[in-house]
Formats: structure tokens, sequence, C-alpha cells
């Protein structure tokens, strides 16, 4: 009698989702303006304007940028459509706010893409480990879409895996 190994993780029928090969390339920066105002909290137009022909735009070639504000000052929504008009065509993307909003709108960006009804009734793995870091954002998108198209999510390796949802059972 000869023993085999059995892959019961093969023959488990779980669907593993890898986040990490939707992950948002392209080095992420924060253009703060802060420095722009006039004694730390006063817009003055005139200066903001010399100030955005003088910037060097080049510097954010090819980057993703946030564009905001560390400090409680009243900013003029027109800076902030100035800052961007200098910037696009310069960086890969321009948001507003911080580097958290702006990696949750490059997850989501990524992440729309994806046909869920693919995933339709399937014993979904979320994969956990990875080697480029996946915001919580992604998981919590993701987990929001296969709640009620799978049958189960779960969250880590086949091999190893964390219960999020199952499917109630039809009466």
């Amino acid at each position: 009698m000869e023993d085999s190994l059995i892959n019961k993780v093969a023959q488990s029928g779980l669907v593993t989702l890898n986040l990490e090969l939707f992950f948002p390339e392209g080095e992420r920066v924060y253009l703060d303006i802060k420095d722009t105002l006039f004694m730390g909290m006063v817009l003055k137009e005139k200066d903001f304007r010399i100030w955005i022909k003088e910037h060097d735009w080049s510097q954010y070639e090819s980057k993703h940028v946030a564009v905001g504000c560390t400090i409680d000052a009243i900013i003029p929504t027109w800076a902030y459509m100035l800052v961007s008009s200098k910037l696009s065509g310069v960086a890969l993307s321009v948001h507003f706010g911080n580097l958290v909003s702006l990696e949750n709108e490059l997850w989501l960006k990524s992440l729309q893409n994806i046909d869920f009804s693919q995933y339709e009734d399937a014993k979904m793995v979320i994969k956990g480990c990875s080697d480029k870091e996946v915001s919580p954002y992604a998981y919590v998108y993701v987990t929001e879409k296969l709640v009620d198209i799978a049958q189960s999510v779960m969250f880590g390796e086949p091999c190893s895996t964390v219960p999020v949802y199952k499917k109630k059972k039809a009466v």
C-alpha cells in the first residue's frame, strides 16, 4: 500500500483574490500649500499666483500628488484649482486631501475594474500576505463587493484563513 499526499487546499475549491495584483503603481507625494500663506494664515491671491508661476512643477512628473494644507486656514477653492491646473499633464494623478485619501482613491480606481460577478457562489480567500502594502481600504471595498455574491469570504492564505462572511443557507 502506497501512501500519497493529498492536497486538500487544492481540492477545496477556494478562489484566491490577490489584491497585490491591483496595486496602483507610482510614487505618492503630498503638496502642502501652507508655506504659500501670508503669516501662515491667509492666502493672498497676488502672492499665491507668483508662487504658482515660479514653482518647479517638474518635480511632480510621473507621481501621484495629493494637494492640501496641513494648517487650519481658509483656503479658497480656486487656489486648489490653480495647483491642479499646473499639475495636470505633469503628474500621474492629482487628488485633494492627504496621502491616505490619495491612497484610497488610487485603490478605488484600480479595484473598480474587477468584474465581481465572476466570483458568484465562490469560496473566496482574500490573500493577506503580500510584498506590497495593500491598503485596508482595498480589503473593505472588496469585501463589500463580495458579500452576497460569494458563498463565503475569508482572509489570509488558503492553508490558514480567518472567516469573514458566509452566505446564509436558504430555508
